[in-house]
């Protein structure tokens, strides 16, 4: 399980990162990598509580990573 979380919060911060190297967000670098890794950790926690999820650990954090980068709607500040 450890194992997974770690990994679960690396692949949360390379998806942040390369969402705002790509122009998919406009946050900032810490910031897009502090909601994904949010993100991630809610739905780790919440799929090995209700066993839940979409399969691998991995596609866990990608899907929950990108659907916290759009349902947080940071892109409104200046």
């Amino acid at each position: 399980m450890f194992f997974a979380f770690f990994g679960t919060m690396i692949i949360a911060g390379i998806i942040g990162y390369a969402s705002e190297r790509s122009g998919f967000t406009h946050n900032g670098y810490i910031p897009s990598i502090i909601i994904c890794v949010g993100g991630a950790f809610l739905f780790f926690m919440i799929s090995r509580m209700f066993h839940i999820g979409f399969g691998s650990p991995g596609m866990n954090a990608i899907v929950a990573s990108i659907g916290a980068l759009i349902i947080v709607p940071t892109h409104y500040r200046k």
